[in-house]
Formats: structure tokens, C-alpha cells, sequence
């Protein structure tokens, strides 16, 4: 099958592979090199660097201008493929491919539709999330899909997620494809009574907070990012948090007790924060101007072993 794809961050890079693999992929289309670490060079998307290193042709670019339009149409595809590309595509590319356009999506419609699906898993305590391979439509994410693949959430960061959805989501792409393109493929209409929105990760909901549960702290902690990290002030100090967990039975009681709300305290090595209804235990942190380490050697520069700990304002 002859196939234009289109994608920009690491996400995208399996389906990448997995068609280049299985299909001959004709243009890979992609958003422009831009700044995209704490550098000030301009680097190329991820899925430009693999395209590259594919021997594909690339077309970068963030808008759908006639000259990029006419690329689409020599290149002659039987099917467009998106997978977190980051420009809304109109109808005329739409319907230009005999097959149409399909996007792999990292959740299972009806759930989750929007910019942040995989972040909205982990943060509503989602006992599992998945990719599905769905047509592209009007709407955010309002399109029909026809295959669904899942996997478990609790305990993943963002970035271990992210990973995992990314190959989930390639496998199935390649999968289902077949079926497409003879016409079997099964599609199905999205529930909107089912619907959640993922909107885009505001920096305020990954502010650790005392009053807030530990479970709900800690999965602040597996969604934060660089772009929105979990942060809070421990002993006056501000913190961002990189790893936590919430100590549960035996280990809970072998701590001799768990702080109370809004206190903080070194047991044992261990940092624990006390939350609404229990605590939470601080295993990796990164002061503000310093490099990121491990709780117990960051502690041992306290002075004190018990304190208050705070949201930030």
C-alpha cells in the first residue's frame, strides 16, 4: 500500500517505522525543526530525524499552502496516516487519498478526546487507556474507529506511557490497515455520552498539594513533565518532585506512623508528606538551580528531620 504519513514527536515515530516496514511510504510530513529542548538550536521533529535515517522523502510544514497540497496529491498515496501530527488538516486533504485519512489516537474513544489523553489517564486514576485507529473528522477526535488496543496505567510516568501507547499504536496501524483497504473493517460510531475531554495540561493541576490525597499526589508526580513538573516547597524550599510512591501496608506501619496534612518528615532516610488522608513517600527531586537526586541525599541537607511542606501559590 502506497502511504503519506504524518506525524511530528517521538509518539509518531513507531507508526513511522511499522509502515516503512510493512508499506511503501511515499512523503512523510512533518511540522517544522524548532526549539525543542532548553538549547536555543533549532532541531528537526522526531519523526523527521527517523524519517531521515529511513531514506523517506520529508516535507515539513505547518499549514496546508497550495504548494503543500500539490505535494500531497503527487504523491499519489491510497491512504493518509497521522499519529500526533499538530496542524488541523482540511477537507481537501481529508478525502484526497481513495482511502481516506486515519489517525492513531493515544486513547479509547469515547474517552479521552483532545491534547492531553495520556496525562488525563494517569491523573484520573484510569485503571487502563489504550490507541485507536480512527477517521479523521471535524471534530476534535470525533471520528469513527475501528480498532482499539489497550494497556494498564497505574504505576507509569507520562514518559513510560507515552512509550508503550507509541508501539501499541504502530502494531495496530499496520494491523488494521489491511482490512481498510479491502473494505472490512468494522467502524464504529463514538458514544457521546461516553465522552471525555483531555484538554491541554495546565502548569497549576501538577502543584502538589497537602490537601489533596496521596494517590492523587503521586499520580501528579507520573504525569509531570518538563513543560508542567510537579512542584511544591518543602521546608521553605522549592522542589520539584520527579519520583514518588504512596507507602502501603506493612511498609506503611514500619514507618511508626505516617506525618499528618502539611507536615513533612525524614524517617529512616526516607521523605515522607503527609496528605488529606495518608502520605506519600519522595524518592527522586530536583531543587530549583540544582541537579536532580536522589530524596535521601537531598534531605540530609535539611535542618531539620519535621516541618510543613506547602502548594505553591
Amino acid at each position: 500500500m502506497r502511504v503519506v504519513f504524518m506525524g511530528t514527536p517521538a509518539f509518531a515515530v513507531p507508526s513511522l517505522t511499522a509502515l516503512a516496514r510493512e508499506h511503501e511510504v511515499a512523503l512523510v510530513v512533518t511540522r517544522p525543526d524548532a526549539v525543542r529542548s532548553r538549547g536555543k538550536k533549532l532541531e528537526p521533529s522526531a519523526v523527521k530525524a527517523a524519517a531521515l535515517e529511513l531514506g523517506l522523502p520529508v516535507l515539513e510544514t505547518s499549514r496546508m499552502t497550495p504548494e503543500v497540497l500539490d505535494a500531497l496529491r503527487a504523491a499519489g498515496a491510497d491512504i493518509f496516516c497521522v499519529a500526533a501530527y499538530g496542524c488541523i488538516l482540511p477537507d481537501e486533504v481529508l478525502h484526497m487519498a481513495p482511502l481516506g485519512c486515519v489517525n492513531v489516537h493515544a486513547s479509547l474513544l469515547p474517552r479521552w478526546r483532545g491534547a492531553a489523553p495520556i496525562q488525563r489517564s494517569i491523573l484520573a486514576g484510569d485503571d487502563e487507556t489504550g490507541v485507536s485507529i480512527m477517521r479523521i473528522g471535524q471534530g476534535v477526535d470525533t471520528g469513527d474507529y475501528c480498532a482499539q488496543a489497550s494497556c494498564s496505567v497505574p504505576g507509569k510516568t507520562a514518559d513510560e506511557l507515552t512509550a508503550e501507547l507509541a508501539e501499541l499504536g504502530g502494531e495496530l496501524l499496520v494491523r488494521t490497515l489491511p482490512a481498510i483497504a479491502d473494505g472490512t473493517a468494522t467502524w464504529t460510531v463514538q458514544d457521546e455520552s461516553l465522552v471525555t475531554h483531555a484538554a491541554k495540561i495546565a502548569k497549576a493541576e501538577l502543584r502538589l498539594d497537602p490537601a489533596a490525597s496521596a494517590s492523587q499526589n503521586v499520580r501528579r508526580v507520573l504525569a509531570s513533565s518538563d513543560a508542567a513538573p510537579a512542584r511544591c516547597s518543602v521546608a521553605s524550599r522549592q522542589v520539584r518532585i520527579l519520583s514518588a510512591r504512596a507507602p502501603e501496608g506493612a511498609d506503611a506501619s514500619s514507618l511508626g506512623g505516617l506525618p499528618k496534612e502539611g507536615v513533612f518528615a525524614i524517617r529512616a532516610k526516607r521523605v515522607l508528606l503527609g496528605c488529606a488522608d495518608g502520605a506519600f513517600e519522595v524518592l527522586e527531586v530536583k531543587p530549583d538551580g540544582k541537579r536532580a537526586m536522589d530524596a535521601a541525599a537531598w534531605a540530609a541537607g535539611l535542618q531539620t528531620k519535621e516541618g510543613a511542606w506547602e502548594l505553591l501559590s
